[in-house]
């Protein structure tokens, strides 16, 4: 079994029907597709011995079940395909059902080198930030101040109650316009819940239903301290930068170019993009923020397991000394070389300093 999750119109079904183009394709989103399948399982699933490609499977969770007993009688590598946009339950079905049986891979909007395949021209990085990166913008062009505000809509009202029974949407709403104003921070659920007019175990609630949609995660803090008192609470990012901007009232590109949060948005982007990089070579994200008790920080830090790579974003299309600040406290600290730092800006020149080797935000991917 060879499970593909990831975000709602995100590429999923267009990517596995190109992958394996032999294979019937069902939709569990079709109601009368969900009826046989749910009347009679095992006789829907042996209609497809040649392969299919099953998507929405975490509409029917008892759905795993019968895919196991068949794949442990019959097991021929990828006879099924199945796509999901909420992780949680996608994930939750498989480890109850299909444990040691299924390959997970994750499939986000799309990176950089792949809007550059486009005809969509991308000239700045407020550009992409603004648009955002679902395909859907891409291949039909169209206006993202428009598209976005339906596609927050018709998630709230659907995916948030197929996870979890919301009575205050409003509050939800105000909620997730909240987690766009606070992109790039660390997440204090009390104080959020307070401005929300929710209690704690509320909003913990509806942040793990984000989660579980692909609409936010959380990046947590690197676990060595070096001897240090570390910052622990997570930091909260979109996994498209474009969502983002539309529940904060950005309208174009060039308003936020002065928008307050123009910095934070192009540190979640550079990040999204490091992460969609790594998914796409077959990798796992590994990537967490450092902060000390003093202030000191590094936006982002690639743990492969073997080396350590430090990362500073910066939106300014000009290098200043003190960007350099924070990844020289911790080169220093965790006495490693200079040369495995990077430091991403807003420009397009690369430069080898002694501090950290700088590059144009458009060439992040050669390095992660």
């Amino acid at each position: 079994v060879l499970a593909l999750n990831g975000p709602r119109q995100s590429g999923k079904t267009t990517a596995a029907k190109q992958a394996f183009p032999s294979y019937e394709y069902r939709t569990l989103e079709d109601r009368d597709t969900r009826a046989y399948a749910e009347a009679d399982p095992r006789k829907f699933l042996e209609e497809f011995p040649g392969g299919v490609i099953l998507d929405e499977v975490q509409r029917m969770p008892d759905l795993f079940s019968y895919i196991q007993t068949i794949v442990d009688r019959d097991d021929k590598p990828g006879r099924f395909i199945l796509t999901g946009s909420m992780n949680f339950l996608l994930l939750e079905n498989i480890s109850q059902s299909l444990a040691g049986r299924v390959a997970l891979m994750r499939l986000l909007p799309f990176s950089l080198a792949e809007i550059e395949r486009t005809k969509v021209k991308i000239s700045r990085p407020e550009d992409v930030i603004f648009r955002g990166c679902y395909p859907r913008l891409y291949n039909g062009k169209l206006d993202p101040h428009e598209w976005y505000p339906s596609y927050t809509e018709s998630y709230v009202e659907r995916d948030v109650r197929l996870i979890k029974n919301i009575s205050d949407l409003g509050a939800f709403r105000r909620f997730l316009r909240l987690c766009a104003g606070r992109v790039g921070q660390l997440v204090n659920l009390t104080e959020m819940g307070s401005e929300v007019g929710v209690n704690y175990h509320t909003i913990r609630s509806w942040l793990g239903v984000l989660e579980t949609s692909f609409t936010v995660f959380l990046m947590e803090s690197h676990h060595k301290n070096y001897a240090k008192r570390m910052i622990k609470m997570p930091k909260l990012y979109f996994y498209d930068t474009g969502m983002a901007c539309s529940l904060l009232g950005i309208q174009s590109a060039k308003q936020l170019e002065t928008h307050y949060l123009r910095g934070a948005l192009f540190e979640n982007f550079i990040i999204t993009e490091i992460m969609k990089t790594r998914y796409n070579q077959g990798k796992r994200a590994e990537l967490f923020f450092w902060r000390d008790k003093t202030g000191n920080e590094v936006d982002c830090i690639i743990d492969d397991g073997i080396a350590l790579t430090p990362i500073e974003m910066k939106s300014s299309k000009t290098i200043a000394s003190d960007f350099f600040k924070g990844l020289e406290y911790w080169n220093k600290l965790s006495k490693q070389d200079p040369e495995k730092s990077l430091l991403v800006y807003g420009g397009s020149d690369k430069q080898v300093r002694s501090q950290a080797t700088v590059i144009g935000w458009r060439d992040i991917a050669k390095y992660v």
